[in-house]
């Protein structure tokens, strides 16, 4: 088999032990490295016998070689996502040191350019490589601790305090959970899973506790987790504190106890012998000894990987779904303790690396009236994140395929969403750049003096002197049409809002809304944001949703030409494929509001267009929603940079109206 050739960027101290392993391990081999310091080129490249022609003092000069086919990365933690998707983007395969991102945004944002480029990626956590893993899997497979019922793991130490130094400094992404917490979470992961019969598992609740410093970061960190079937773990760490830095794993008949979970094997030799002891009525121990370095596991199995064309780790090294639930673990347990990345900072976050492949459709702009300047023919939907550091992934990757427009509702996350995109906009300084869909009174608050109140609120939360365009969020029989009217021109009139319209609003309201604003001389409603998508609504989402998707409005909208933005266009994911649809819960799930025999017609004729035009049938639905024959824009709501990505071949289809009807079943 080939040798896998590795160029390392960022060479430190753990970069040196990855080279002493790559320097056993046969299937791979070091070929060059990349720092900007000329010492430390200088010094690692001659310890490491690396030629000089191939010490570069760039990391885009090391990825453009051609030599290179595979970079160990191991910069300090704000830097591993960044370089690791450019590595991908450049054809490289990735092995990056953990955490792979400053949270677990920023590692489903690699991960989905590893699927996209077709390369292998994967987050080093050596320990996981070592025999002493898989002869623990083994034993517990065997029955002999019987039932698994609880693990303990702890990886501390005392490292005396340094604001500027990597365990200390909020910048450099410090504290222990970040630096050595991984580690017990991806253990006790792993054990849960074996538990169940499963290759990892992922904790139903996770407690936490313990110590911020006074640079900001976790000091010292303790977690309590269950799983299902009533499996418990216990987590610590520190970068401040010395612990007893076993892992035991607790069954019914008996337990394993691992005096060196971590760094078993550290250094070569055939005296270097780690032990696990077992515990199954007479106590016992087993003697793991191998004459290679810790690293060298990780470099063979890495480099053989690369070689035979896999993409991802085999297991029990750390796979792409484990690493995600690893880093979404870690999360949640910095949360527990209250500290925040600088990733999550809204003054500190930093502009996303390109997100977006090259040779995708941009996402068009049209243009509409009351607007200054034409708006993206996709909306995002800003309903879903909790901070900015997994908001502005996906919204810096959605400006970067062409879309400026972002729907926004009083109701979201009880205020938290607004406030978050305002966040960003404010960050990246792009308020005159972006067109803010800004919803309001909603229901059981539809009224004309709440929806004056709650867009006062909405526009202070995004931080926004006026709204470019307002959608009343829900209708309210009992209000006379002409109140509603009369409140929003007032608005218009005062610059507070540029554009309306309503949501979820029948076209006789519509129709009679504008029949009282001609009588008065004032502005119509000129926006229906109602649901409009290939599948027909059979079930409301929600209580009082409205589908547009009807002879009697789609000839309305044709004959008006207003414009329609369609929410949940893509139908809650109904043409996605099969195991990818049932991510939502069962009573709002895309077979329960929109499973019918004629939509399932539809989509099996969306199968058959997307088949012959080269897309999917997700692609298809978008674009038949754009297709219409008056202005047509699609909300969707891509979780992540890579939902963005799948969503934008659809740009590249054009459907004729013949194409339009006969996906509608007309």
């Amino acid at each position: 088999m080939k040798q896998t050739r590795w160029g390392i960027l960022g060479p430190g101290s753990i970069a040196q032990n990855f080279a002493d392993g790559l320097a056993q391990a046969p299937s791979g081999v070091l070929a060059a490295i990349a720092s900007t310091s000329a010492e430390r080129r200088e010094s690692f490249g001659t310890r490491n016998k690396v030629k000089s022609e191939k010490r570069y003092a760039s990391y885009d000069a090391l990825l453009a070689d051609s030599d290179v086919d595979a970079v160990y990365i191991s910069t300090p933690h704000p830097w591993h996502a960044e370089w690791a998707i450019k590595a991908l983007r450049a054809g490289k395969a990735v092995l990056v040191e953990k955490p792979a991102g400053m949270n677990s945004a920023e590692v489903i944002a690699v991960t989905e350019v590893a699927q996209q480029c077709d390369t292998f990626f994967m987050e080093a956590y050596m320990y996981r490589c070592h025999p002493q893993i898989a002869r623990v899997l083994e034993i517990i497979a065997s029955g002999e601790i019987g039932k698994l019922t609880h693990v303990k793991a702890n990886f501390g130490f005392n490292a005396k305090f340094n604001a500027a130094s990597r365990l200390y400094d909020r910048k450099l992404g410090g504290g222990g959970i970040l630096d050595v917490g991984g580690y017990c979470t991806s253990l006790v992961r792993l054990i849960a899973g074996a538990a169940q019969g499963l290759p990892f598992a992922e904790p139903i609740s996770l407690k936490g506790a313990g110590i911020l410093g006074e640079s900001g970061v976790d000091e010292v960190a303790y977690g309590l987790l269950t799983f299902a079937g009533g499996f418990t773990a216990e987590i610590a760490c520190a970068v401040a504190r010395n612990m007893d830095n076993r892992a035991i794993i607790t069954g019914d008949k008996g337990s394993i106890e691992m005096a060196d979970p971590w760094v078993p094997g550290r250094n070569a030799g055939p005296s270097d012998t780690t032990l696990i002891v077992i515990v199954a009525g007479k106590a016992r121990s087993e003697a793991i000894t191998n004459p290679y370095q810790l690293f060298s596991f990780e470099a063979e199995l890495a480099s053989r990987a690369i070689a035979a064309g896999l993409k991802q780790a085999p297991h029990p090294a750390m796979g792409w779904a484990d690493s995600i639930g690893n880093n979404t673990a870690q999360d949640r347990w910095r949360a527990e303790l209250g500290y925040a990345t600088f990733a999550e900072d809204t003054k500190l976050n930093r502009a996303s690396p390109s997100l977006i492949p090259k040779g995708l459709p941009k996402i068009p702009k049209i243009k509409i009236s009351d607007l200054a300047m034409p708006i993206s023919q996709l909306v995002i939907g800003c309903d879903n994140k909790d901070d900015i550091a997994s908001g502005a992934l996906v919204w810096d990757a959605w400006m970067e395929a062409g879309g400026n427009a972002f729907d926004t509702g009083f109701v979201y996350g009880g205020g938290r969403h607004e406030k978050v995109l305002g966040d960003w906009i404010a960050n990246r300084g792009v308020a005159k750049e972006v067109i803010t869909i800004v919803k309001g009174a909603h229901t059981p608050y539809c009224l004309p003096r709440a929806l004056v109140a709650q867009l006062d609120m909405s526009l202070e939360r995004l931080g926004l002197d006026h709204a470019p365009v307002y959608i009343m969020h829900r209708d309210n029989l009992n209000v006379p049409v002409g109140e509603f009217v009369d409140a929003l021109n007032r608005l218009h009139k005062a610059g507070r809002i540029g554009a309306f319209g309503g949501s979820n609003w029948s076209i006789a309201r519509l129709v009679e809304a504008n029949e009282y604003a001609s009588k008065h001389g004032l502005k119509p409603f000129t926006i229906l944001n109602n649901n409009l998508s290939l599948a027909v609504m059979e079930k409301p989402v929600w209580a009082g949703c409205v589908t547009s998707n009807t002879p009697e409005t789609l000839a309305f909208l044709r004959q008006s030409k207003t414009t329609h933005i369609s929410w949940s266009s893509q139908a809650r994911g109904y043409f996605l494929p099969e195991a990818l649809r049932n991510r939502l819960p069962a009573d709002t799930s895309p077979e329960t509001c929109f499973g019918s025999a004629a939509n399932a017609e539809r989509r099996s004729r969306a199968e058959k267009l997307a088949s012959e035009l080269g897309v999917s049938p997700h692609n298809i639905a978008t674009a038949w929603v754009l297709a219409q024959s008056f202005p047509s824009l699609a909300l969707i709501g891509p979780r992540s940079p890579g939902e963005i990505v799948s969503t934008l071949p659809g740009l590249g289809v054009t459907l004729d109206a013949k194409q339009v009807a006969w996906l509608n079943l007309e």
